[in-house]
């Protein structure tokens, strides 16, 4: 379970102007499903996916992780948790390009340290005859599900996708979002996007944000 409590995040500009990104926004996410964080450019959508991942530092509140608090956190627990327990994936990859793709995919398991076989993880994505050849020579779809791929091979609790399918096409994006749909019945995948319509289809719940508020929370199972 992951509890967003009472969170605050505060930015100083260039120009010395405070900037409140999160304004003390509180929710509680199961063990696995799929939930969208969505809301137009500025909401702080992005900004509640680097708090969650640690990528970011939490100005007010707490997030809590299976009963273990981020802000409580020691250093050796709180880089377990980057390391192992939360999976990324980026809008624009983030592949090592000297990596063969089956590389790219073995250099997150050896920094969580799991046990995952990279092929059989890049056969769940749909990829395992690809496992040799360098990202330069996949399409973005590709890409993405090599992305999807370093993750799932830490066999993380949490799986966190930030515009996901910002740069693909629409075949593409259904084959990403078919897979994230797929992961999600067995862990929690929580992606942030602006379409609504693929929150609709796909999304179990759906968290609105606007100007660093919830403004709505939804189950599409309650619809």
């Amino acid at each position: 379970m992951l509890e967003i409590k009472n969170l605050s995040k505060l930015y100083i500009s260039k120009k010395k102007k405070r900037v409140l990104a999160l304004d003390d926004i509180s929710f509680t996410l199961p063990d696995k499903g799929l939930v969208f964080i969505i809301g137009k450019s500025g909401s702080g959508k992005s900004t509640l996916l680097n708090l969650i991942s640690g990528l970011d530092s939490i100005t007010n509140g707490d997030i809590i992780a299976d009963g273990n608090s981020l802000a409580k956190m020691s250093r050796r627990g709180f880089e377990k948790y980057m390391s192992s327990y939360i999976g990324f994936i980026f809008q624009d990859y983030h592949l090592l390009d000297e990596f063969t793709v089956y590389q790219n995919v073995q250099l997150a398991q050896d920094i969580s340290n799991t046990k995952n076989n990279p092929i059989e993880v890049l056969n769940m994505v749909g990829l395992e005859d690809m496992a040799k050849r360098y990202p330069r020579e996949l399409s973005g779809g590709q890409k993405q599900r090599v992305a999807i791929a370093r993750a799932l091979v830490k066999n993380p609790h949490v799986i966190l996708a930030d515009e996901p399918t910002g740069n693909l096409d629409i075949k593409s994006t259904k084959q990403v979002l078919d897979i994230l749909k797929e992961i999600s019945k067995e862990r929690l995948v929580i992606i942030v996007s602006h379409n609504l319509k693929d929150a609709d289809l796909y999304a179990d719940r759906i968290i609105e944000l606007r100007e660093g508020k919830i403004i709505s929370d939804r189950s599409r199972l309650a619809d």
